[in-house]
């Protein structure tokens, strides 16, 4: 707590309490001087003499002045304590302890002092969600980097047991490298959208053109799997975006998508323009398992893991950063339950500049 504060509690509460028992004692002296300078007399005392203070009876100035200090303690007190209660409470959350809430201290007041109070627990509320979830994504990151150190360790030590398994370890080494050089690429790229980074700035391409690009990919590498992907999108849309961060969005649901898909299935891609021509609404689905639907929002947060998705390869960053990619530029994207079984993505883009990160 701050020391200063606490060798002189009750500032405030004496700043009030004076300002007001003055602005009162003023009002009598202004009276007393009237009467004095003016000649005349206050009004007679019904019951005949009456004890004077000069030209003020002793009794009425006696029983204001004690008036006015009941009444300027009373609304000091009632102004100063709730703002003692948030500079306790600013006090609590700057040692840490960010479950302090405030406005229930408040009683029953209903004034601007509350509101304040209303957010400042939102506040608190806020930063003690988004300490949590920092805590829990070093949590994810350090399991995440942990798994693939642990099997490169497994494979030297294999090597150095038998130099015979060299070239299987090799392989095995190969893989579980790009593994952690994907991963630290996509955590980096997460890191830079969250933190509202500087990217170039947007140009003009065509988003249709952009899909097909990726659908054409996607399907090359689908048949390897005995799947498809079909594109069904409009001749063209052309918006201000950022081309790579938009490749990187699109890219990662449709391969998403692929990952989870039933064998043999097709994974159908479509794309539509609104009536007033500003936004384009793409849409992904597959056939796989599909999302429970308390999982649905959650699957956008970094290192999501879906029941029976454990052996599904991935780094587990790909739609947190399609999610942060699709609001830098005023979109959006969510998850819906496919009628039939199976998984949509709604992907929404607007036709304009990309929004401040």
């Amino acid at each position: 707590m701050n020391t200063r504060s606490a060798r002189r509690p009750g500032r405030l509460f004496w700043k009030f309490f004076l300002s007001q028992w003055l602005g009162m004692l003023m009002t009598l002296v202004v009276v007393t001087t009237y009467f004095h300078l003016s000649g005349h007399e206050p009004p007679p005392h019904p019951r005949g003499e009456a004890l004077l203070f000069g030209v003020v009876p002793v009794v009425p100035f006696t029983t204001g002045v004690i008036g006015m200090l009941l009444t300027s303690a009373g609304l000091a007190w009632y102004l100063s304590r709730p703002i003692r209660h948030l500079s306790w409470a600013l006090h609590q959350v700057a040692d840490g302890r960010l479950e302090t809430r405030v406005q229930h201290r408040m009683g029953g007041r209903d004034d601007e002092i509350v509101d304040l109070a209303g957010d400042f627990d939102r506040m608190a509320r806020q930063l003690q969600q988004l300490t949590e979830s920092r805590q829990q994504l070093l949590h994810d990151i350090s399991h995440e980097l942990r798994s693939p150190l642990a099997r490169l360790q497994v494979a030297i030590g294999l090597v150095r047991q038998d130099p015979a398994s060299a070239e299987p370890m090799l392989d095995r080494i190969e893989r579980e490298s790009q593994r952690l050089d994907a991963l630290i690429e996509e955590l980096l790229t997460w890191h830079r959208l969250e933190a509202g980074a500087a990217v170039p700035p947007p140009s003009r391409l065509d988003v249709v053109e952009l899909l097909q690009a990726i659908a054409d990919d996607a399907h090359f590498e689908a048949q390897a799997r005995g799947q498809a992907v079909r594109l069904d999108a409009p001749v063209e849309f052309v918006a201000q975006v950022h081309g790579e961060l938009l490749y990187r969005a699109y890219e990662n649901v449709i391969r998403n998508a692929i990952k989870f898909n039933a064998p043999d299935g097709e994974v159908l891609v479509s794309a539509r323009v609104d009536a007033a021509g500003q936004w384009l609404t793409c849409t992904v689905e597959d056939r796989g398992r599909g999302v429970p639907v308390d999982m649905l929002g959650a699957i956008f947060q970094p290192f999501a893991r879906v029941a029976g998705s454990d052996n599904v390869q991935g780094v587990g960053l790909g739609l947190a950063i399609a999610q942060r990619a699709f609001a830098l530029h005023g979109g959006r994207i969510h998850a819906e339950r496919r009628e039939g079984g199976g998984l949509r993505m709604v992907m929404a883009l607007p036709r304009g500049e990309l929004y401040p990160g």
